[in-house]
């Protein structure tokens, strides 16, 4: 058994040992430089108060003009060529002109370009130089699954200082991705070597998934073999624990030792990341669940809330379904929103947000066993945010199942079960020391991820060593 474990163990970190000392570098960079995302707050920047005097129509009618049936959120926002609703239902998005009800896909370079420079003026970035550069559905930045309703995307650079590029959206019009030079260089050697993550794999994600997945099961395995292999040959010499090993194979061993846990924690949380339900729960509402909070709403009860009283103010309005009901929300800032049912008053201020009691009250058609909802603490061991910086996020326990909802505008950030929950432990806090109390200390948490990566970096290059002298003589055999 011991000399199966050893040769698997050899041949697996020959093969692996490069992978191994890329994923521990990369994971340094990625720590400080994320991969690249328009964040809630540069895009609500991005946008410019809603000109109500260009809208002919009303969200019933946008409805209507966009085709979607089921349609449960439309979305008012202020384009350059004009204002847009953007209808969303369970799976479908359009977009329609608020002046006439007309399709607002963009499909022309002055379009998207005239858009892009009007989100970077509002941001106050120079785009005095902006061009659109290229027309497609994929490049490196725009990989992810996220972007496939808005395929194909306009990049626009704007030939600012800092080489700033925006993708704009084909079919909402909206810029949905925005990258500098130095977060794609970061990135280049951060999340595209440590995701596997080059185009041409990456935009087949059943392709990149098989391959990641396979890659990180068997860099699993060789982790735990290397530690049960390490512990196996420890030695006492004079009362102390030593190495049988000499030069390379020493200081493997004893590097090893040191670094085992997190290592192997590590490598295999890594794997976990590729679970997609595997062994763990997605956290996704089953269809009962997806139905009862996606029922869409008679459009024609929003006519009280069509635009009145909109603030001139407004960047953003939208009218959606929440229990039976249709509310409308008018983002005035980044924080500050005003909420509005039907038949009723608006509210603002702290109180423009969805009650513990609305909340409970949608609960109670998912589940019959519930507790009140109560509002999440900044430090909560399973944390969720508002799009709405200082908005309430409710949780609601129905037995062994948790909600998670979203006090700005109603939406289900996290449907927590028992194994959902055991994930965020396996996965996230192992991988990404995100402990609550790491997170309240995140200078310690910083000094912990570069100190605990580098050690994993200098084991690897021990491998690298041995792996390569290995190589050599069995070729040379």
């Amino acid at each position: 058994m011991m000399g199966a474990i050893i040769l698997l163990h050899r041949w697996l970190g020959v093969a692996l040992c490069l992978l191994f000392a890329m994923w521990f570098a990369t994971g340094i960079v990625m720590h400080f430089v994320p991969f690249p995302s328009l964040t809630e707050a540069e895009r609500f920047a991005g946008l410019a108060p809603v000109d109500r005097a260009q809208l002919i129509i009303g969200a019933a009618d946008a409805v209507v003009s966009s085709g979607i049936t089921g349609a449960t959120r439309v979305r008012l926002i202020q384009r350059s060529d004009g204002p847009v609703y953007i209808v969303s239902g369970a799976l479908l998005m359009r977009a329609v002109r608020g002046a006439d009800g007309r399709d607002a896909t963009v499909a022309s370079d002055d379009v998207a370009l005239a858009i892009a420079q009007a989100h970077a003026r509002s941001r106050g970035i120079d785009a005095a130089r902006a061009a659109v550069i290229a027309h497609r559905n994929y490049d490196q930045w725009s990989v992810p699954n996220g972007f496939d309703r808005h395929r194909p995307l306009f990049r626009v650079a704007l030939g600012d200082a800092a080489g700033t590029e925006f993708y704009v959206s084909s079919l909402t019009g909206e810029v949905v991705l925005d990258t500098t030079r130095s977060e794609r260089g970061w990135n280049l050697a951060g999340s595209v070597l440590h995701w596997i993550y080059p185009t041409v794999l990456r935009r087949d994600w059943r392709l990149w998934d098989r391959v990641v997945w396979t890659l990180s099961l068997l860099a699993s395995i060789a982790a735990l073999l290397g530690a049960v292999l390490g512990i196996a040959r420890i030695r006492l010499r004079g009362g102390m624990l030593g190495s049988p090993y000499r030069g390379w194979h020493a200081l493997h061993h004893i590097v090893g030792l040191v670094a085992t846990i997190f290592v192997l924690t590590w490598i295999v949380s890594g794997w976990l990341s590729m679970d997609h339900g595997l062994l763990f729960s997605r956290g996704q509402l089953t269809a009962g669940e997806a139905g009862e909070i996606n029922v869409a709403p008679d459009w024609r009860t929003v006519t009280s809330l069509r635009w009145e009283p909109m603030p001139s103010s407004a960047r953003e309005i939208e009218w959606f379904a929440f229990n039976g009901n249709v509310y409308r929300r008018d983002r005035i800032g980044l924080a500050d929103q005003t909420l509005t049912r039907a038949g009723e008053t608006p509210r603002v201020g702290q109180a423009g947000v969805l009650s513990a009691l609305e909340v409970q009250g949608l609960v109670a058609r998912l589940a019959p066993r519930r507790d009140t909802p109560f509002v999440l603490a900044d430090d909560d061991d399973y944390p969720a945010r508002s799009v709405v910086p200082g908005a309430p996020v409710y949780r609601s326990k129905c037995g062994d199942l948790w909600f998670d909802i979203d006090g700005a505008d109603g939406s289900v950030l996290q449907r927590l079960d028992a194994s959902r929950r055991a994930y965020r432990w396996a996965y996230s806090a192992l991988h990404t020391l995100d402990f609550p109390v790491l997170t309240a200390h995140p200078r310690l948490r910083d000094v912990l991820i570069v100190g605990l990566c580098a050690l994993g970096l200098v084991f690897s290059i021990t491998g690298i060593v041995i792996g390569w002298r290995r190589l050599r003589l069995s070729l040379a055999s």
